[in-house]
């Protein structure tokens, strides 16, 4: 799988990249991130920060915070 979303239980700007990939079609994994911060090591590790959604798309070498980036990538790049 070349696509996966970091996302929190919850979260709805995660919900609404998540329902954008499946409108999509996208085939993805779902990496679920602790709630606390400090916890979001794999995030920090990938992303270089903590914060949730985080979007990898390792086949075009992207990775990308920010829902509305990931929405407009999706969009624009994986539809």
């Amino acid at each position: 799988m070349s696509v996966t979303l970091y996302a929190l239980d919850g979260c709805p700007w995660c919900e609404t990249v998540h329902d954008a990939l499946v409108d999509a079609g996208v085939e993805y994994e779902t990496v679920w991130v602790d709630a606390l911060h400090s916890d979001r090591n794999e995030v920090k590790r990938v992303s270089g920060q903590r914060e949730v959604p985080v979007l990898v798309d390792e086949h075009r070498g992207v990775t990308m915070p920010e829902s509305a980036n990931i929405l407009e990538y999706v969009d624009r790049t994986l539809t």
